[in-house]
């Protein structure tokens, strides 16, 4: 603790003296206005999207439904298919022609997302080698075969990329409809060879596949106010903007196939035995999941090979997307889950691969998924929710998931195991994937433009739903310290940066945003105010289309919380959070009385450490001791002795003062100015923990508008009558500060290990080569090489 000058009190003024700290701060400065509105950066608010967050009066989205036929060859690994789409325009233009999105052409020979794919590194895995040769190799895309319209006629279209425009005859005007068809066909990929989010898995034990089917036909893109045609190209990161419709979807694949799908199955009786149907009724009201397929009939079906077909028939009303899974491999269970608005059911397909993880978590995790969102958000609306396992690690489309973790087979004694990792990576990804039918399949943002309004705010709902699946749950994001080394590392780039130009991208899409909202609910807001604000944006904007100013806005609107400073910082910026404890000043009231104020600069000035000349010159010979008449008053007196004249002069001023005043010089309180360092530049509230002398403790939370005036450095004031003793900066680490160690009075030693290791002798040998290589080098520079 520095002690300086008392409070100097003179008739109704207070001067203080305070020392500056030596601390290196932020890039920011004083006058650096990290408070001012979002107004310059966010759109001007219309007749669509309002001021407050809300969808305006004449908000709009266009409509477009589907009937699909497709077929799956499991010989060959080909989708076959046509669909007829019809197009309504709801908005208040006039369209001359249609995009479509043609995602799979990514895997063209010729894709931009094979050309800009950059080099990689000089060490690989092998899976990472084959993946760059094969990817190079493998000609994927679609091959449109047709495009007509309502009466056959063939309609003219360009492709460019992964995007596709027809033509229209004539303008579709506002509020008109068009009817058109497409037939097509592409080659699946081996998910496991080149990635992706659909794609096949192959078995060699059994010889079977496994299909994870996604993308897979033409799809309308998104047309809104904000941006017109989403036509951004597809390269892989950005994923999917698109309308909201109704499907009419017939799947036809090999005979002893299962197929998950979105959407609700219309043929039960054609594609289902007797039996599965009566248990998927049994499953409807049971308390825990019922086996639909067992895995002994799995293991069973797995050896057939049907030259027969079925043709799977579903239905799905307004949703955005469509995918399915299929395989002969699959076991199948489900639970019904009713509750409040939703009414539902959960169902899992995995094969015997995935067990004993599957059948234990996957339906559970699906329910409570649902459960957690609906607090948060709405009731889940759609008849199904599905979680299937296969090759893709993590995906999400309506109604239905694609999950990857499954057991480790011990290949000597058989045995299926599974790690910790894997059974919390499986739980995490299913509530992950699941929650995504929330944000962004029915809060549908714009995830080819903004990743952050889908991952992100469902990476924070997922923390949340975690947090409540059991105590101390080891959620990967969420915890404002989890994020720290992420915010302090050069390589990175705002949230609100396009999804394609992202660095670090589970960190910036996933991580931070995630971290930013908790500790919005947590720190600054407040679990109530938050909780009441985003259950509002999930009402304002389900079924329809937000962009991030409308979240920013409703946010504020239904709080009453100015949040600007927050979105600036965390969302505009790669500032980071590093708030510095600076010096701590103890003051207390000059009572001007000699006597006192005398005896206090006595005790200061015994505190101070003897000079180190005094200390050995102590014994030395004096003058003084030889000719005492030399000492006089000032000798027997120090210059801290308080004189008569300072007393009567004293006397005479404390006469003139009212009793309040008097009252202020004899105040006995502590006074305490802290002095923190903004040095991150991100501004952010300051919470405190002070302990007394009496072991006490005092929470103090200051809002972060304390940082309006000087957002590089500021001082609190505290007045206690107890003496503190020790204070800390984010006790709880609840603000993602990146370093704490500079959040303590008095500091706090820094804790590491020593690291002991006994050196091998081929270590020995390559440090010796390298002693050897140096000195080598260092004689050619000086022209020694011999």
């Amino acid at each position: 603790m520095k002690y300086t000058l008392n409070f100097l009190l003179s008739s109704a003024v207070v001067c203080l003296s305070i020392a500056t700290s030596t601390t290196v701060l932020a890039k920011s400065t004083i006058n650096d206005d990290k408070f001012r509105q979002l107004e310059e950066i966010l759109p001007t608010p219309n007749i669509y999207r309002t001021a407050s967050g809300a969808p305006g009066h004449k908000y709009w989205q266009q409509e477009v439904d589907y009937e699909i036929e497709i077929k799956l060859d499991d010989k060959t690994q080909q989708l076959t298919g046509s669909e007829t789409l019809y197009y309504k325009n709801n908005s208040p233009d006039n369209l001359r022609y249609i995009w479509l999105q043609l995602d799979q052409n990514r895997m063209g020979r010729a894709s931009d997302f094979k050309l800009t794919r950059t080099a990689p590194a000089d060490k690989i895995t092998y899976s990472g080698f084959r993946n760059v040769i094969e990817t190079e190799t493998f000609d994927g895309g679609n091959r449109i075969l047709k495009v007509t319209d309502e009466s056959n006629k063939a309609l003219p279209y360009t492709i460019n990329g992964t995007m596709m425009r027809i033509d229209l005859a004539k303008p579709l005007r506002t509020g008109a409809e068009i009817e058109f068809n497409i037939e097509w066909t592409y080659a699946l990929q081996e998910q496991k060879v080149l990635g992706g989010r659909s794609g096949y898995e192959y078995f060699k034990e059994d010889d079977n596949y496994l299909y994870e089917v996604a993308s897979w036909f033409p799809r309308a893109v998104a047309y809104y106010d904000a941006v017109g045609w989403q036509n951004k190209q597809f390269l892989g990161n950005g994923e999917f903007t698109l309308e909201f419709g109704d499907y009419d979807v017939k799947i036809t694949v090999p005979a002893d196939h299962i197929v998950a799908s979105t959407g609700k199955l219309q043929n039960p009786k054609s594609v289902l035995t007797k039996t599965q149907r009566q248990r998927l009724d049994k499953a409807k009201k049971a308390k825990k999941p019922v086996l639909i397929v067992t895995p002994d009939e799995a293991l069973e079906n797995e050896k057939s090979r049907s030259t027969k077909e079925k043709t799977w028939h579903f239905k799905a009303e307004n949703v955005r997307d469509f995918a399915f899974a299929s395989s002969r491999k699959f076991i199948w269970d489900a639970q019904g889950y009713n509750k409040g608005g939703t009414d539902t059911m959960a169902m899992s397909f995995y094969p015997n691969e995935g067990n004993p993880l599957w059948e234990r978590y996957s339906t559970e995790a699906i329910i409570h998924t649902m459960e957690q969102y609906n607090k948060y958000t709405f009731d889940y609306p759609y008849p199904v929710s599905i979680s299937v396992n296969g090759p893709v690690g993590g995906m999400e489309y309506p109604m239905i998931t694609f999950n990857g973790p499954r057991p480790t087979l011990d290949k000597k004694t058989g045995e299926k195991t599974y790690s910790r990792r894997t059974k919390y990576g499986l739980i995490g990804v299913i509530i992950h994937e699941v929650g995504h039918n929330y944000f962004p399949m029915i809060i549908n943002s714009d995830e080819r433009q903004w990743t952050w309004m889908d991952e992100g705010l469902n990476t924070f709902v997922q923390f949340l739903a975690e947090q409540s699946w059991e105590e101390n749950y080891p959620s990967r994001r969420g915890h404002a310290a989890d994020i720290t080394e992420y915010m302090k590392s050069n390589n990175q780039v705002p949230i609100m940066t396009n999804s394609e130009s992202i660095l670090q991208f589970g960190n910036n899409a996933y991580g931070k945003p995630a971290t930013a909202l908790n500790i919005l609910r947590e720190t600054i807001m407040g679990r109530e105010l938050f909780d009441f604000a985003f259950r509002e944006y999930a009402q304002r904007w389900k079924f329809k289309r937000p962009t991030p100013a409308d979240f920013f806005r409703t946010m504020e609107d239904a709080s009453a919380v100015d949040l600007d400073w927050f979105w600036r910082g965390w969302f505009y910026t790669t500032d980071h959070v590093d708030i510095a404890l600076g010096d701590i000043h103890l003051y207390r009231p000059d009572s001007q009385n000699p006597d006192t104020e005398e005896a206090w600069e006595r005790a200061l000035e015994n505190e101070k450490p003897e000079f180190i000349s005094n200390l050995r010159n102590k014994g030395h010979w004096l003058r003084t001791q030889d000719k005492p008449e030399l000492l006089d008053f000032y000798n027997e007196h120090d210059k801290f002795t308080a004189t008569n004249a300072d007393r009567n002069k004293y006397n005479s001023a404390n006469k003139k003062l009212e009793d309040w005043e008097k009252a202020l010089l004899t105040n006995k309180s502590n006074f305490y100015i802290i002095d923190f360092n903004n040095v991150g530049g991100l501004v952010m509230p300051i919470l405190l923990e002070v302990t007394y002398a009496d072991n006490s403790k005092e929470n103090i939370r200051i809002p972060a508008e304390i940082w309006r005036k000087n957002t590089s450095k500021v001082s609190k004031l505290l007045i206690r009558d107890k003496e503190i003793t020790a204070i800390a900066v984010d006790p709880n680490w609840e603000t993602a500060d990146v370093n704490v160690n500079n959040n303590y009075w008095p500091a706090r030693p820094i804790k590491s290990r020593f690291e002991l290791y006994k050196r091998k002798k081929d270590d020995m040998m390559r440090d010796y080569n390298k002693e050897l290589k140096s000195l080598d080098d260092d004689e050619k520079e000086s022209g020694d090489d011999k």
